[in-house]
């Protein structure tokens, strides 16, 4: 970091520094850090619009708090890197979601700073309680302050906290952090005055003598109630928030510093369940970003004098999201009755062109996994066919739904589960490692697998056309380039594909993993089999290979207690086949950090690691691939 362009965040490695500076110089400070963190992320990649939008108030909740002895707890944490930069990380703030470097969300186990560890929605309320609820049965002086966006709020975890906050009245605070410009008439001098009045010294002591005076009056009491509540909901859309037991305020300017800080330290004091209403603009200070906040939200690495360049992938090489976006567009010409649902992910899981082609039928629920689910069954059980598009770490939080609101009722609806398997970059809270494990243990279900693009649409036709609850999980990331072919094929349920005859050695692949069996089959003169369904699973396919074969070596990225290998297993076991098995997945850890290709290398999932723990149990003689009968 250069002195000379950076003189006063230089002077800053950690919050107690940024305290020791006058208040004058906090906006000197905040604009340092918003060109910092351009330059970083343009070199690094990584989630960008939100960042932006924080940093007035990133900088004023270390400025006014003791932090770490007082707790900030991010919700999500996309918005964390000004908080990072802040808390002794700025000389590895390039080395974000990079493997081995800085982690993509706050995290305990990084820094003192990270209070809770996020990554999914609209946790900091229930956290953030739950420390406030700690401090007061130890009788400790200490803060925890929740920072939600709005559309956290949207799910239904942060009023379940909210509810239980009014209820036992614990003192805390809640950052609502809104950057929809719909409301931002109400940003201005007179909110802002507002605000401090109601938050300031005089107006709450003027406030709490009129109970003392007033509550054995009860008509004069109802009678100044009604007045406040009048006078506040004529400026502060609070009303809610009220009526639930949590004060409010505002709602702030989130770009005026100074006024934020003399907000905070107005409300700090202030005992009991507090909301402080912050207006932002995702993007703030950089004309690309405030432009388009959705494209500027994660990006690559990108010239800032030029902004992110749109990437084109070529035909043969589309994402597996964007073979969904294609297939669920034609399905939905052919079929009035395909609706399609998201939990606030319509770009991320390809549903932008299906939202243009058919606004009737497409609904966006908001942050709102289980309650997504749980409308599909309502659509499937009067005579829709729903499709679910949702990210493999999201599903996680729809599973009792997922059991109880579908599979028991064997309700036709299709999940197309995006980021499946090893993921990346985001890291362990992203990593969609486990959805072949907590589904098959479901009763009705049917999963599949594809290996490339041209399966994809096979699968999710397939899956479709099923009477009950189905499952296609793909990953992140271009196919293969496998060609798609028209009409597209309904696949026999639960039917594995032979891919390769060979000797000895059996590879039953599960996924797009299929290219590093064939690799390793070529070496060993192995048989592969395409696997194809995880349930129905194809015992007659296990079973032939456990009779002409002498090692049976499973392939998935999904972890290996519970997924597609335990299943081979349970096929053997039930046969009372006896065969050496080999299962290979990802391990009983999770995983940090990094590419998608450097976290299957490091789970054993590379064609040279895979090749040497076959060679352990499996010693051969000749491991050269001779006259081998290839079927496609």
């Amino acid at each position: 970091m250069d002195s000379n362009e950076y003189p006063l965040l230089c002077s800053v490695d950690t919050p107690e520094d940024l305290r020791s500076l006058s208040q004058s110089e906090i906006p000197a400070v905040c604009e340092e850090l918003r060109n910092y963190l351009l330059a970083s992320v343009a070199q690094s990649g990584g989630h960008f619009a939100a960042g932006l939008g924080s940093i007035e108030l990133t900088v004023a909740l270390h400025y006014v708090y003791d932090t770490p002895r007082d707790k900030l707890v991010w919700d999500v944490g996309h918005q964390c890197y000004p908080h990072k930069i802040l808390t002794g990380r700025k000389n590895e703030i390039q080395s974000i979601r990079q493997h081995g470097g800085l982690g993509p969300f706050p995290c305990r186990f990084e820094s003192e700073y990270d209070s809770f560890g996020v990554g999914h929605s609209s946790t900091s309320i229930g956290a953030a309680l739950g420390m406030s609820i700690s401090f007061e049965l130890d009788r400790r002086d200490q803060h925890a302050i929740a920072i939600i966006g709005d559309g956290g709020l949207s799910a239904g975890m942060a009023y379940e906290a909210l509810n239980h906050l009014g209820d036992i009245r614990a003192n805390m605070l809640i950052i609502l952090n809104d950057n929809e410009m719909s409301i931002s008439p109400n940003v201005g001098a007179m909110s802002n005055y507002l605000t401090r009045m109601f938050s300031g010294r005089m107006f709450s002591t003027v406030r709490e003598s009129s109970k003392r005076l007033l509550r054995p009056m009860p008509p004069m009491w109802e009678l100044a109630k009604r007045t406040e509540e009048h006078v506040k909901g004529m400026f502060a859309p609070g009303t809610l928030f009220e009526e639930m037991g949590v004060r409010y305020f505002g709602p702030v300017d989130g770009h005026d510093c100074a006024s934020l800080v003399k907000t905070i330290r107005n409300i700090k004091n202030i005992q009991g369940p507090k909301l402080l209403h912050v207006i932002t603009k995702k993007g703030k200070g950089y004309t690309q970003a405030e432009q388009d906040p959705v494209a500027y939200h994660a990006v690559p690495t990108f010239d800032p004098r030029v902004g992110v360049q749109a990437k084109i992938a070529p035909v043969s090489k589309k994402t597996y999201t964007q073979i969904f976006s294609d297939w669920i567009c034609d399905a939905a010409n052919a079929d009035s009755r395909l609706v399609a649902i998201t939990p606030a992910m319509r770009e991320g899981s390809g549903l932008v062109q299906f939202a243009k082609q058919f606004p009737q039928r497409y609904f966006d629920v908001a942050i709102a996994e289980q309650h997504a689910v749980t409308v599909a069954a309502g659509l499937a059980c009067e005579g829709h066919r729903p499709v679910v598009a949702i990210y493999s770490t999201f599903l996680q939080r729809a599973y009792d739904q997922l059991i109880h609101d579908v599979a028991v009722q064997n309700l036709p609806v299709l999940f197309a589960i995006d980021r499946a398997g090893v993921v990346g970059p985001d890291g362990k809270t992203h990593a969609g490692s486990f959805d072949l494990s907590f589904l098959r243990c479901i009763p009705n279900m049917t999963i599949m697998a594809p290996a490339n693009e041209n399966e994809t649409c096979q699968m999710l036709q397939t899956g479709y056309q099923i009477d009950g609850p189905c499952a296609v999980r793909y990953p992140r990331g271009n196919g293969p380039g496998v060609e798609i072919q028209t009409p597209i094929q309904v696949l026999e349920i639960g039917k594995a594909q032979h891919v390769r005859t060979g000797q000895a050695i059996a590879i039953l692949s599960f996924g797009s993993i299929l290219a590093v069996a064939e690799d390793v089959a070529a070496q060993l003169n192995a048989t592969v089999i395409n696997m194809r369904f995880i349930k129905p699973i194809d015992e007659n396919a296990i079973l032939d290979a456990a009779e002409n074969h002498e090692l049976i070596v499973t392939l998935e990225d999904n972890v290996v207690m519970g997924g597609a290998g335990s299943a081979v297993n349970e096929v053997l076991a039930r046969n009372q086949m006896l065969v050496k098995i080999l299962n290979l997945g990802l391990p009983d850890k999770f995983q940090e950090h990094g590419s998608r290709e450097q976290l299957l290398q490091e789970a054993g999932l590379d064609t040279d690691t895979v090749l040497s723990r076959i060679r352990e149990i499996y010693p051969l003689r000749d491991c050269e691939a001779k006259n081998a009968n290839v079927v496609s």
